[in-house]
């Protein structure tokens, strides 16, 4: 009986000092600051980092030896459209895959308007990865306005700031715009500055998907700056770029415009996805002013010859404007008229259809889709030597501006699946445009900083347990244009809120993400 008993009180004294659920050891830590790596254990316990150094093994419920590979804050996505997949694939597996725990939605101005309600069946279904959202301009005026190229009335702007106010109040992170988007397109600043205050008062930040990433790209930069400027509000420019040859080069202007907001005392950020090829929507080609009043009003346009040939006329101007011969540039990523040309150019597609080879007859081709219901689309507008130098601002985070992907559909952009990867394969590892400890800072802290998200991004104690653990001889991504549907090579261990989510390339299952509510909620300024 004396021995039963010793024996209970070993295993009860045993299970007592393993005060640790999980217990990182022997890795090279780079903490999310931007300092030199150094090596040591990483505890975890209910979901926080509850110790760094050396731990000794006994002291943890499971131990994991992740010699010679790099322990880091799980990486921040500020710049994502989950909606729509969200709760149909709440793994997240693209972006699990490359290394991200954290996601911010509701950009280029389109997002739920009824925040809590959109966080309640987040809570409700439990997604892998954390997430954040913003409240989406072009969905604001939608509800508002419907889709008419007009000036809001009084009433209608109080009406939208309105919304915004509800939406910051219900956990949003701040306002985003899509200026190049029906209906944001058609307001003008005022209308955005009035909504860029409503935000402000209840500390959000400004996210702008610019009205200009080409020929008129210094003013649109302009124009973000100065909304942050009268409104007293953050700003983020998202995917920040400068497109098509006649621009090229020009990012030595547009980063110093950044950079003198800086230094006038206004909070500028950017951020960037690392290839040369964007992704949107196939009616970006045609002119602003077709979409006016909704799809009933685009088809009667589309469908009345002079007023289809004036549209056509537009195309091809802009196409020579910017020094494009055809629409060769433009790939399908997704058309759901016809699956089979997904992956296409519109001049294959052109070729296809067995029409003239001539920019007139693309540009027709491209009407006809847009009145079968459209199509996403890959363009490739950007230079390298840009990309790297954008790269290189210490200011610049790293962000996919992609949605879940459900694997093996369509032939979305590489960003879904590879971004982080990317920059830490390609371009710090192979081409040194940085070093490992800055990009990690960019895919971290810096993010968690701007969005004030204020336990993530570091390996400190306290701090929520979103780890990141790769082999950084072998990071990298695998998804091409081509071949999309990979995901990234390299890491071992990916875990939310404490909890394992992948483990040596393969997803657990495991759905341990959190909503992260904006620091004016209602709900955190209860707390």
């Amino acid at each position: 009986m004396r021995i039963l008993f010793i024996v209970i009180f070993l295993l009860a004294f045993q299970v007592q000092a393993q005060q640790y659920d999980l217990l990182l050891i022997n890795g090279k830590i780079v903490d999310g600051t931007g300092n030199p790596w150094y090596y040591g254990d990483v505890a975890v316990k209910d979901g926080k980092i509850a110790a760094i150094g050396k731990i000794a093994a006994t002291e943890a419920l499971k131990v994991v030896d992740v010699k010679g590979l790099i322990v880091a804050p799980g990486f921040i996505d500020v710049h994502t459209h989950i909606e729509g997949n969200d709760l149909k694939i709440p793994t997240a597996g693209n972006f699990i895959h490359d290394g991200v725990t954290s996601v911010v939605t509701g950009n280029c101005g389109s997002s739920n308007t009824d925040i809590a309600r959109y966080f309640y069946r987040l809570d409700s279904v439990k997604m892998s990865v954390n997430i954040a959202t913003l409240v989406g301009h072009n969905s604001v005026r939608r509800a508002v306005m419907g889709e008419g190229q007009r000036d809001p009335t009084a009433e209608e702007q109080k009406q939208m700031e309105d919304l915004v106010e509800e939406a910051m109040m219900q956990g949003a992170v701040g306002l985003s715009t899509g200026l190049i988007y029906v209906p944001g397109t058609y307001s003008k600043t005022p209308e955005v500055i009035g909504l860029a205050q409503a935000a402000s008062r209840h500390q959000g930040i400004y996210a702008s998907h610019i009205r200009d990433e080409g020929d008129h790209v210094t003013e649109a930069i302009e124009e973000a700056i100065n909304i942050g400027r009268v409104a007293s509000i953050p700003v983020e420019i998202s995917h920040f770029k400068v497109t098509y040859k006649p621009n090229w080069g020009r990012s030595v202007s547009t980063l110093a415009q950044v950079e003198k907001a800086r230094l006038e005392g206004i909070d500028v950020t950017i951020d960037q996805y690392p290839y040369v090829a964007s992704s949107t929507s196939l009616n970006t080609t045609l002119p602003s002013w077709v979409f006016s009043g909704g799809r009933d009003s685009v088809l009667f346009r589309l469908r009345d010859k002079s007023i289809r040939n004036t549209i056509k006329d537009e195309m091809l101007a802009t196409l020579k404007r910017k020094q494009l011969k055809n629409y060769s540039y433009a790939l399908v990523a997704r058309y759901g008229a016809d699956t089979t040309l997904n992956g296409k150019s519109i001049t294959e597609i052109n070729a296809i259809k067995e029409r003239k080879k001539k920019a007139a007859a693309e540009a027709e081709t491209i009407l006809d889709m847009v009145e079968n219901g459209g199509a996403q689309m890959v363009f490739f507008s950007m230079n390298e030597d840009d990309l790297r130098r954008i790269m290189q601002y210490p200011y610049n985070m790293f962000a996919s501006d992609a949605g879940i992907a459900r694997y093996g559909s369509g032939v979305p952009h590489p960003r879904s699946y590879g971004t982080n990867a990317r920059v830490l394969g390609q371009y710090v590892r192979t081409l040194k445009v940085i070093r490992l400890e800055e990009a990690i800072r960019r895919m971290t802290s810096l993010p968690a900083q701007k969005f004030q998200l204020r336990d993530r991004g570091l390996i400190r104690k306290g701090m929520a347990a979103d780890i990141v653990v790769f082999d950084e001889a072998r990071v990298g991504d695998q998804s091409t244009f081509s071949s999309p549907h990979a995901y990234s090579s390299g890491f071992q261990y990916i875990i939310v809120n404490g909890a394992i989510t992948a483990e040596g390339g393969t997803h657990t299952g495991v759905r341990n993400g959190v909503v992260l509510r904006g620091a004016g909620s209602r709900d955190v300024l209860a707390e």
